[in-house]
């Protein structure tokens, strides 16, 4: 019986995976362009992690996790998002003594028990990045500039930043107060989801995506009405850096974000060609996560992108595709050719030109595969050759070819 992949868990294959390249060598030199430096995290962490930090309310905790047990009884989750590892991990390797503000980035899978559908898979892939340490709107802003440059380096403008606010832990209980009195006697009208999570985070009655929720929701009082003068502050400092660093966005008080540690600002990326599921990127402020997770009371603000979104847009990122020089191509006939041949490959290896060989064959299946490689030079090299301490260089693209002496031939393929 054949074995397949995972349902939602798919295999990245060729041309495919060197778009996937493209995209994260692209996105690496812009990261280094703001002074972010990448961490990698366990895909296996603690479920007590994103229990505390996502929240019990949330859909990934209810009902999204790959969580099991260890040999040891100790339950385990596979990683459904980013942040809260890389909180434990500068929490747990003291980050904020060596860095008062640490700029922290990564690239990875990470797994939601979910239905998968176009852009949304079991595994999936996220570049990430977090700025701890730096409470100013500054840093909100810096990160949407930060999004504007990594979608632009990449071709794809056709996307849309829509921001919203959602307070603090002085503001915010008075508009959950305002949530409960309207859904006061409206109980039995929204969906169990809904009416369980109410009772714990009413707040994420408004990130229902049912349809009758939503339109039972429209009636509810924006957050902004609810804002305290230091978060009224904060956004309108936000919203005018973000015009100072030409980052066009709408104003969207619908944004709640789908995790509890958020606070002040959150964000989405949204790109219409991508159909329903148009977030291509997504981020915000969480000032209290690292105090909660048992750090310091160290701000946050950070933002993934999801890569599988991201390479549907391939139309626009195609030509984000590393350059791979035409290969070199060695018809190696018989094992004292190969033997001959190997230090010369090596060489030209280490220079970063592309060599391949057929591992064996006739010389015409051999010329065969180079064709398909679309090997401009062919480098034949057989028994009479070896002798006479040459080998025969074709082009491919006119058929000429000339006799190089070996201890040349490094020199003259490296032209």
């Amino acid at each position: 019986m054949k074995i397949t992949a995972i349902k939602g868990m798919s295999d990245i294959l060729p041309p495919e995976s060197s778009v996937w390249r493209g995209v994260e060598e692209k996105v690496r030199q812009i990261f280094d362009s703001f002074g972010f430096e990448e961490i990698r995290t366990p895909i296996v962490e603690p479920t007590e992690l994103f229990v505390r930090s996502v929240g019990e309310t949330s859909a990934i905790v209810e009902k999204e996790m790959y969580t099991f047990e260890d040999k040891k009884g100790v339950s385990l989750t596979l990683r459904p998002e980013g942040t809260a590892p890389v909180v434990r991990a500068y929490i747990e390797n003291g980050l904020q003594a060596k860095y008062p503000v640490a700029k922290l980035c990564y690239f990875g899978p990470m797994f939601r028990y979910e239905q998968p559908q176009k852009g949304r898979s079991r595994q999936f892939f996220q570049i990430g990045a977090e700025l701890l340490g730096a409470e100013s709107p500054m840093a909100d802003a810096e990160m949407l500039i930060l999004l504007k440059n990594i979608f632009s380096g990449l071709g794809i403008e056709d996307v849309r930043f829509e921001i919203n606010s959602l307070g603090c832990a002085v503001c915010r209980p008075k508009y959950l107060e305002a949530i409960h009195g309207f859904m006061k006697g409206k109980e039995k009208k929204f969906c169990d989801d809904c009416q369980k999570r109410a009772k714990k985070n009413p707040l994420r009655i408004l990130d229902c995506k049912k349809e009758p929720c939503r339109e039972l929701t429209e009636a509810v009082s924006t957050i902004s009405d609810f804002w305290c003068e230091a978060c009224r502050k904060h956004y309108r400092e936000v919203r005018g850096l973000l015009l100072a660093g030409h980052v066009p966005f709408k104003e969207n008080t619908r944004i709640v974000r789908g995790l509890d540690y958020y606070c002040r600002t959150a964000f989405e990326v949204l790109c219409d060609r991508l159909g329903a599921q148009n977030a291509v990127a997504a981020g915000g402020r969480y000032d209290g996560l690292v105090k909660d997770l048992g750090g310091p009371d160290i701000p946050g603000v950070g933002f993934a992108i999801g890569m599988e979104r991201l390479t549907l847009l391939a139309p626009l990122i195609h030509d984000s595709r590393p350059t791979i020089h035409e290969p070199m191509f060695f018809a190696l006939l018989g094992s004292e050719a190969e033997q001959a041949a190997l230090s010369v490959i090596q060489e030209l290896r280490e220079k970063s030109l592309r060599v391949e060989s057929a591992y064996g064959g006739s010389l015409k299946s051999q010329l065969r595969r180079a064709d398909k490689l679309k090997a401009k030079w062919v480098v034949i090299l057989g028994e009479n050759e070896v002798k006479k301490g040459v080998a025969i260089v074709k082009n491919m693209h006119d058929g000429k070819q000339n006799e190089i002496l070996m201890g040349r031939l490094v020199g003259e393929l490296s032209k």
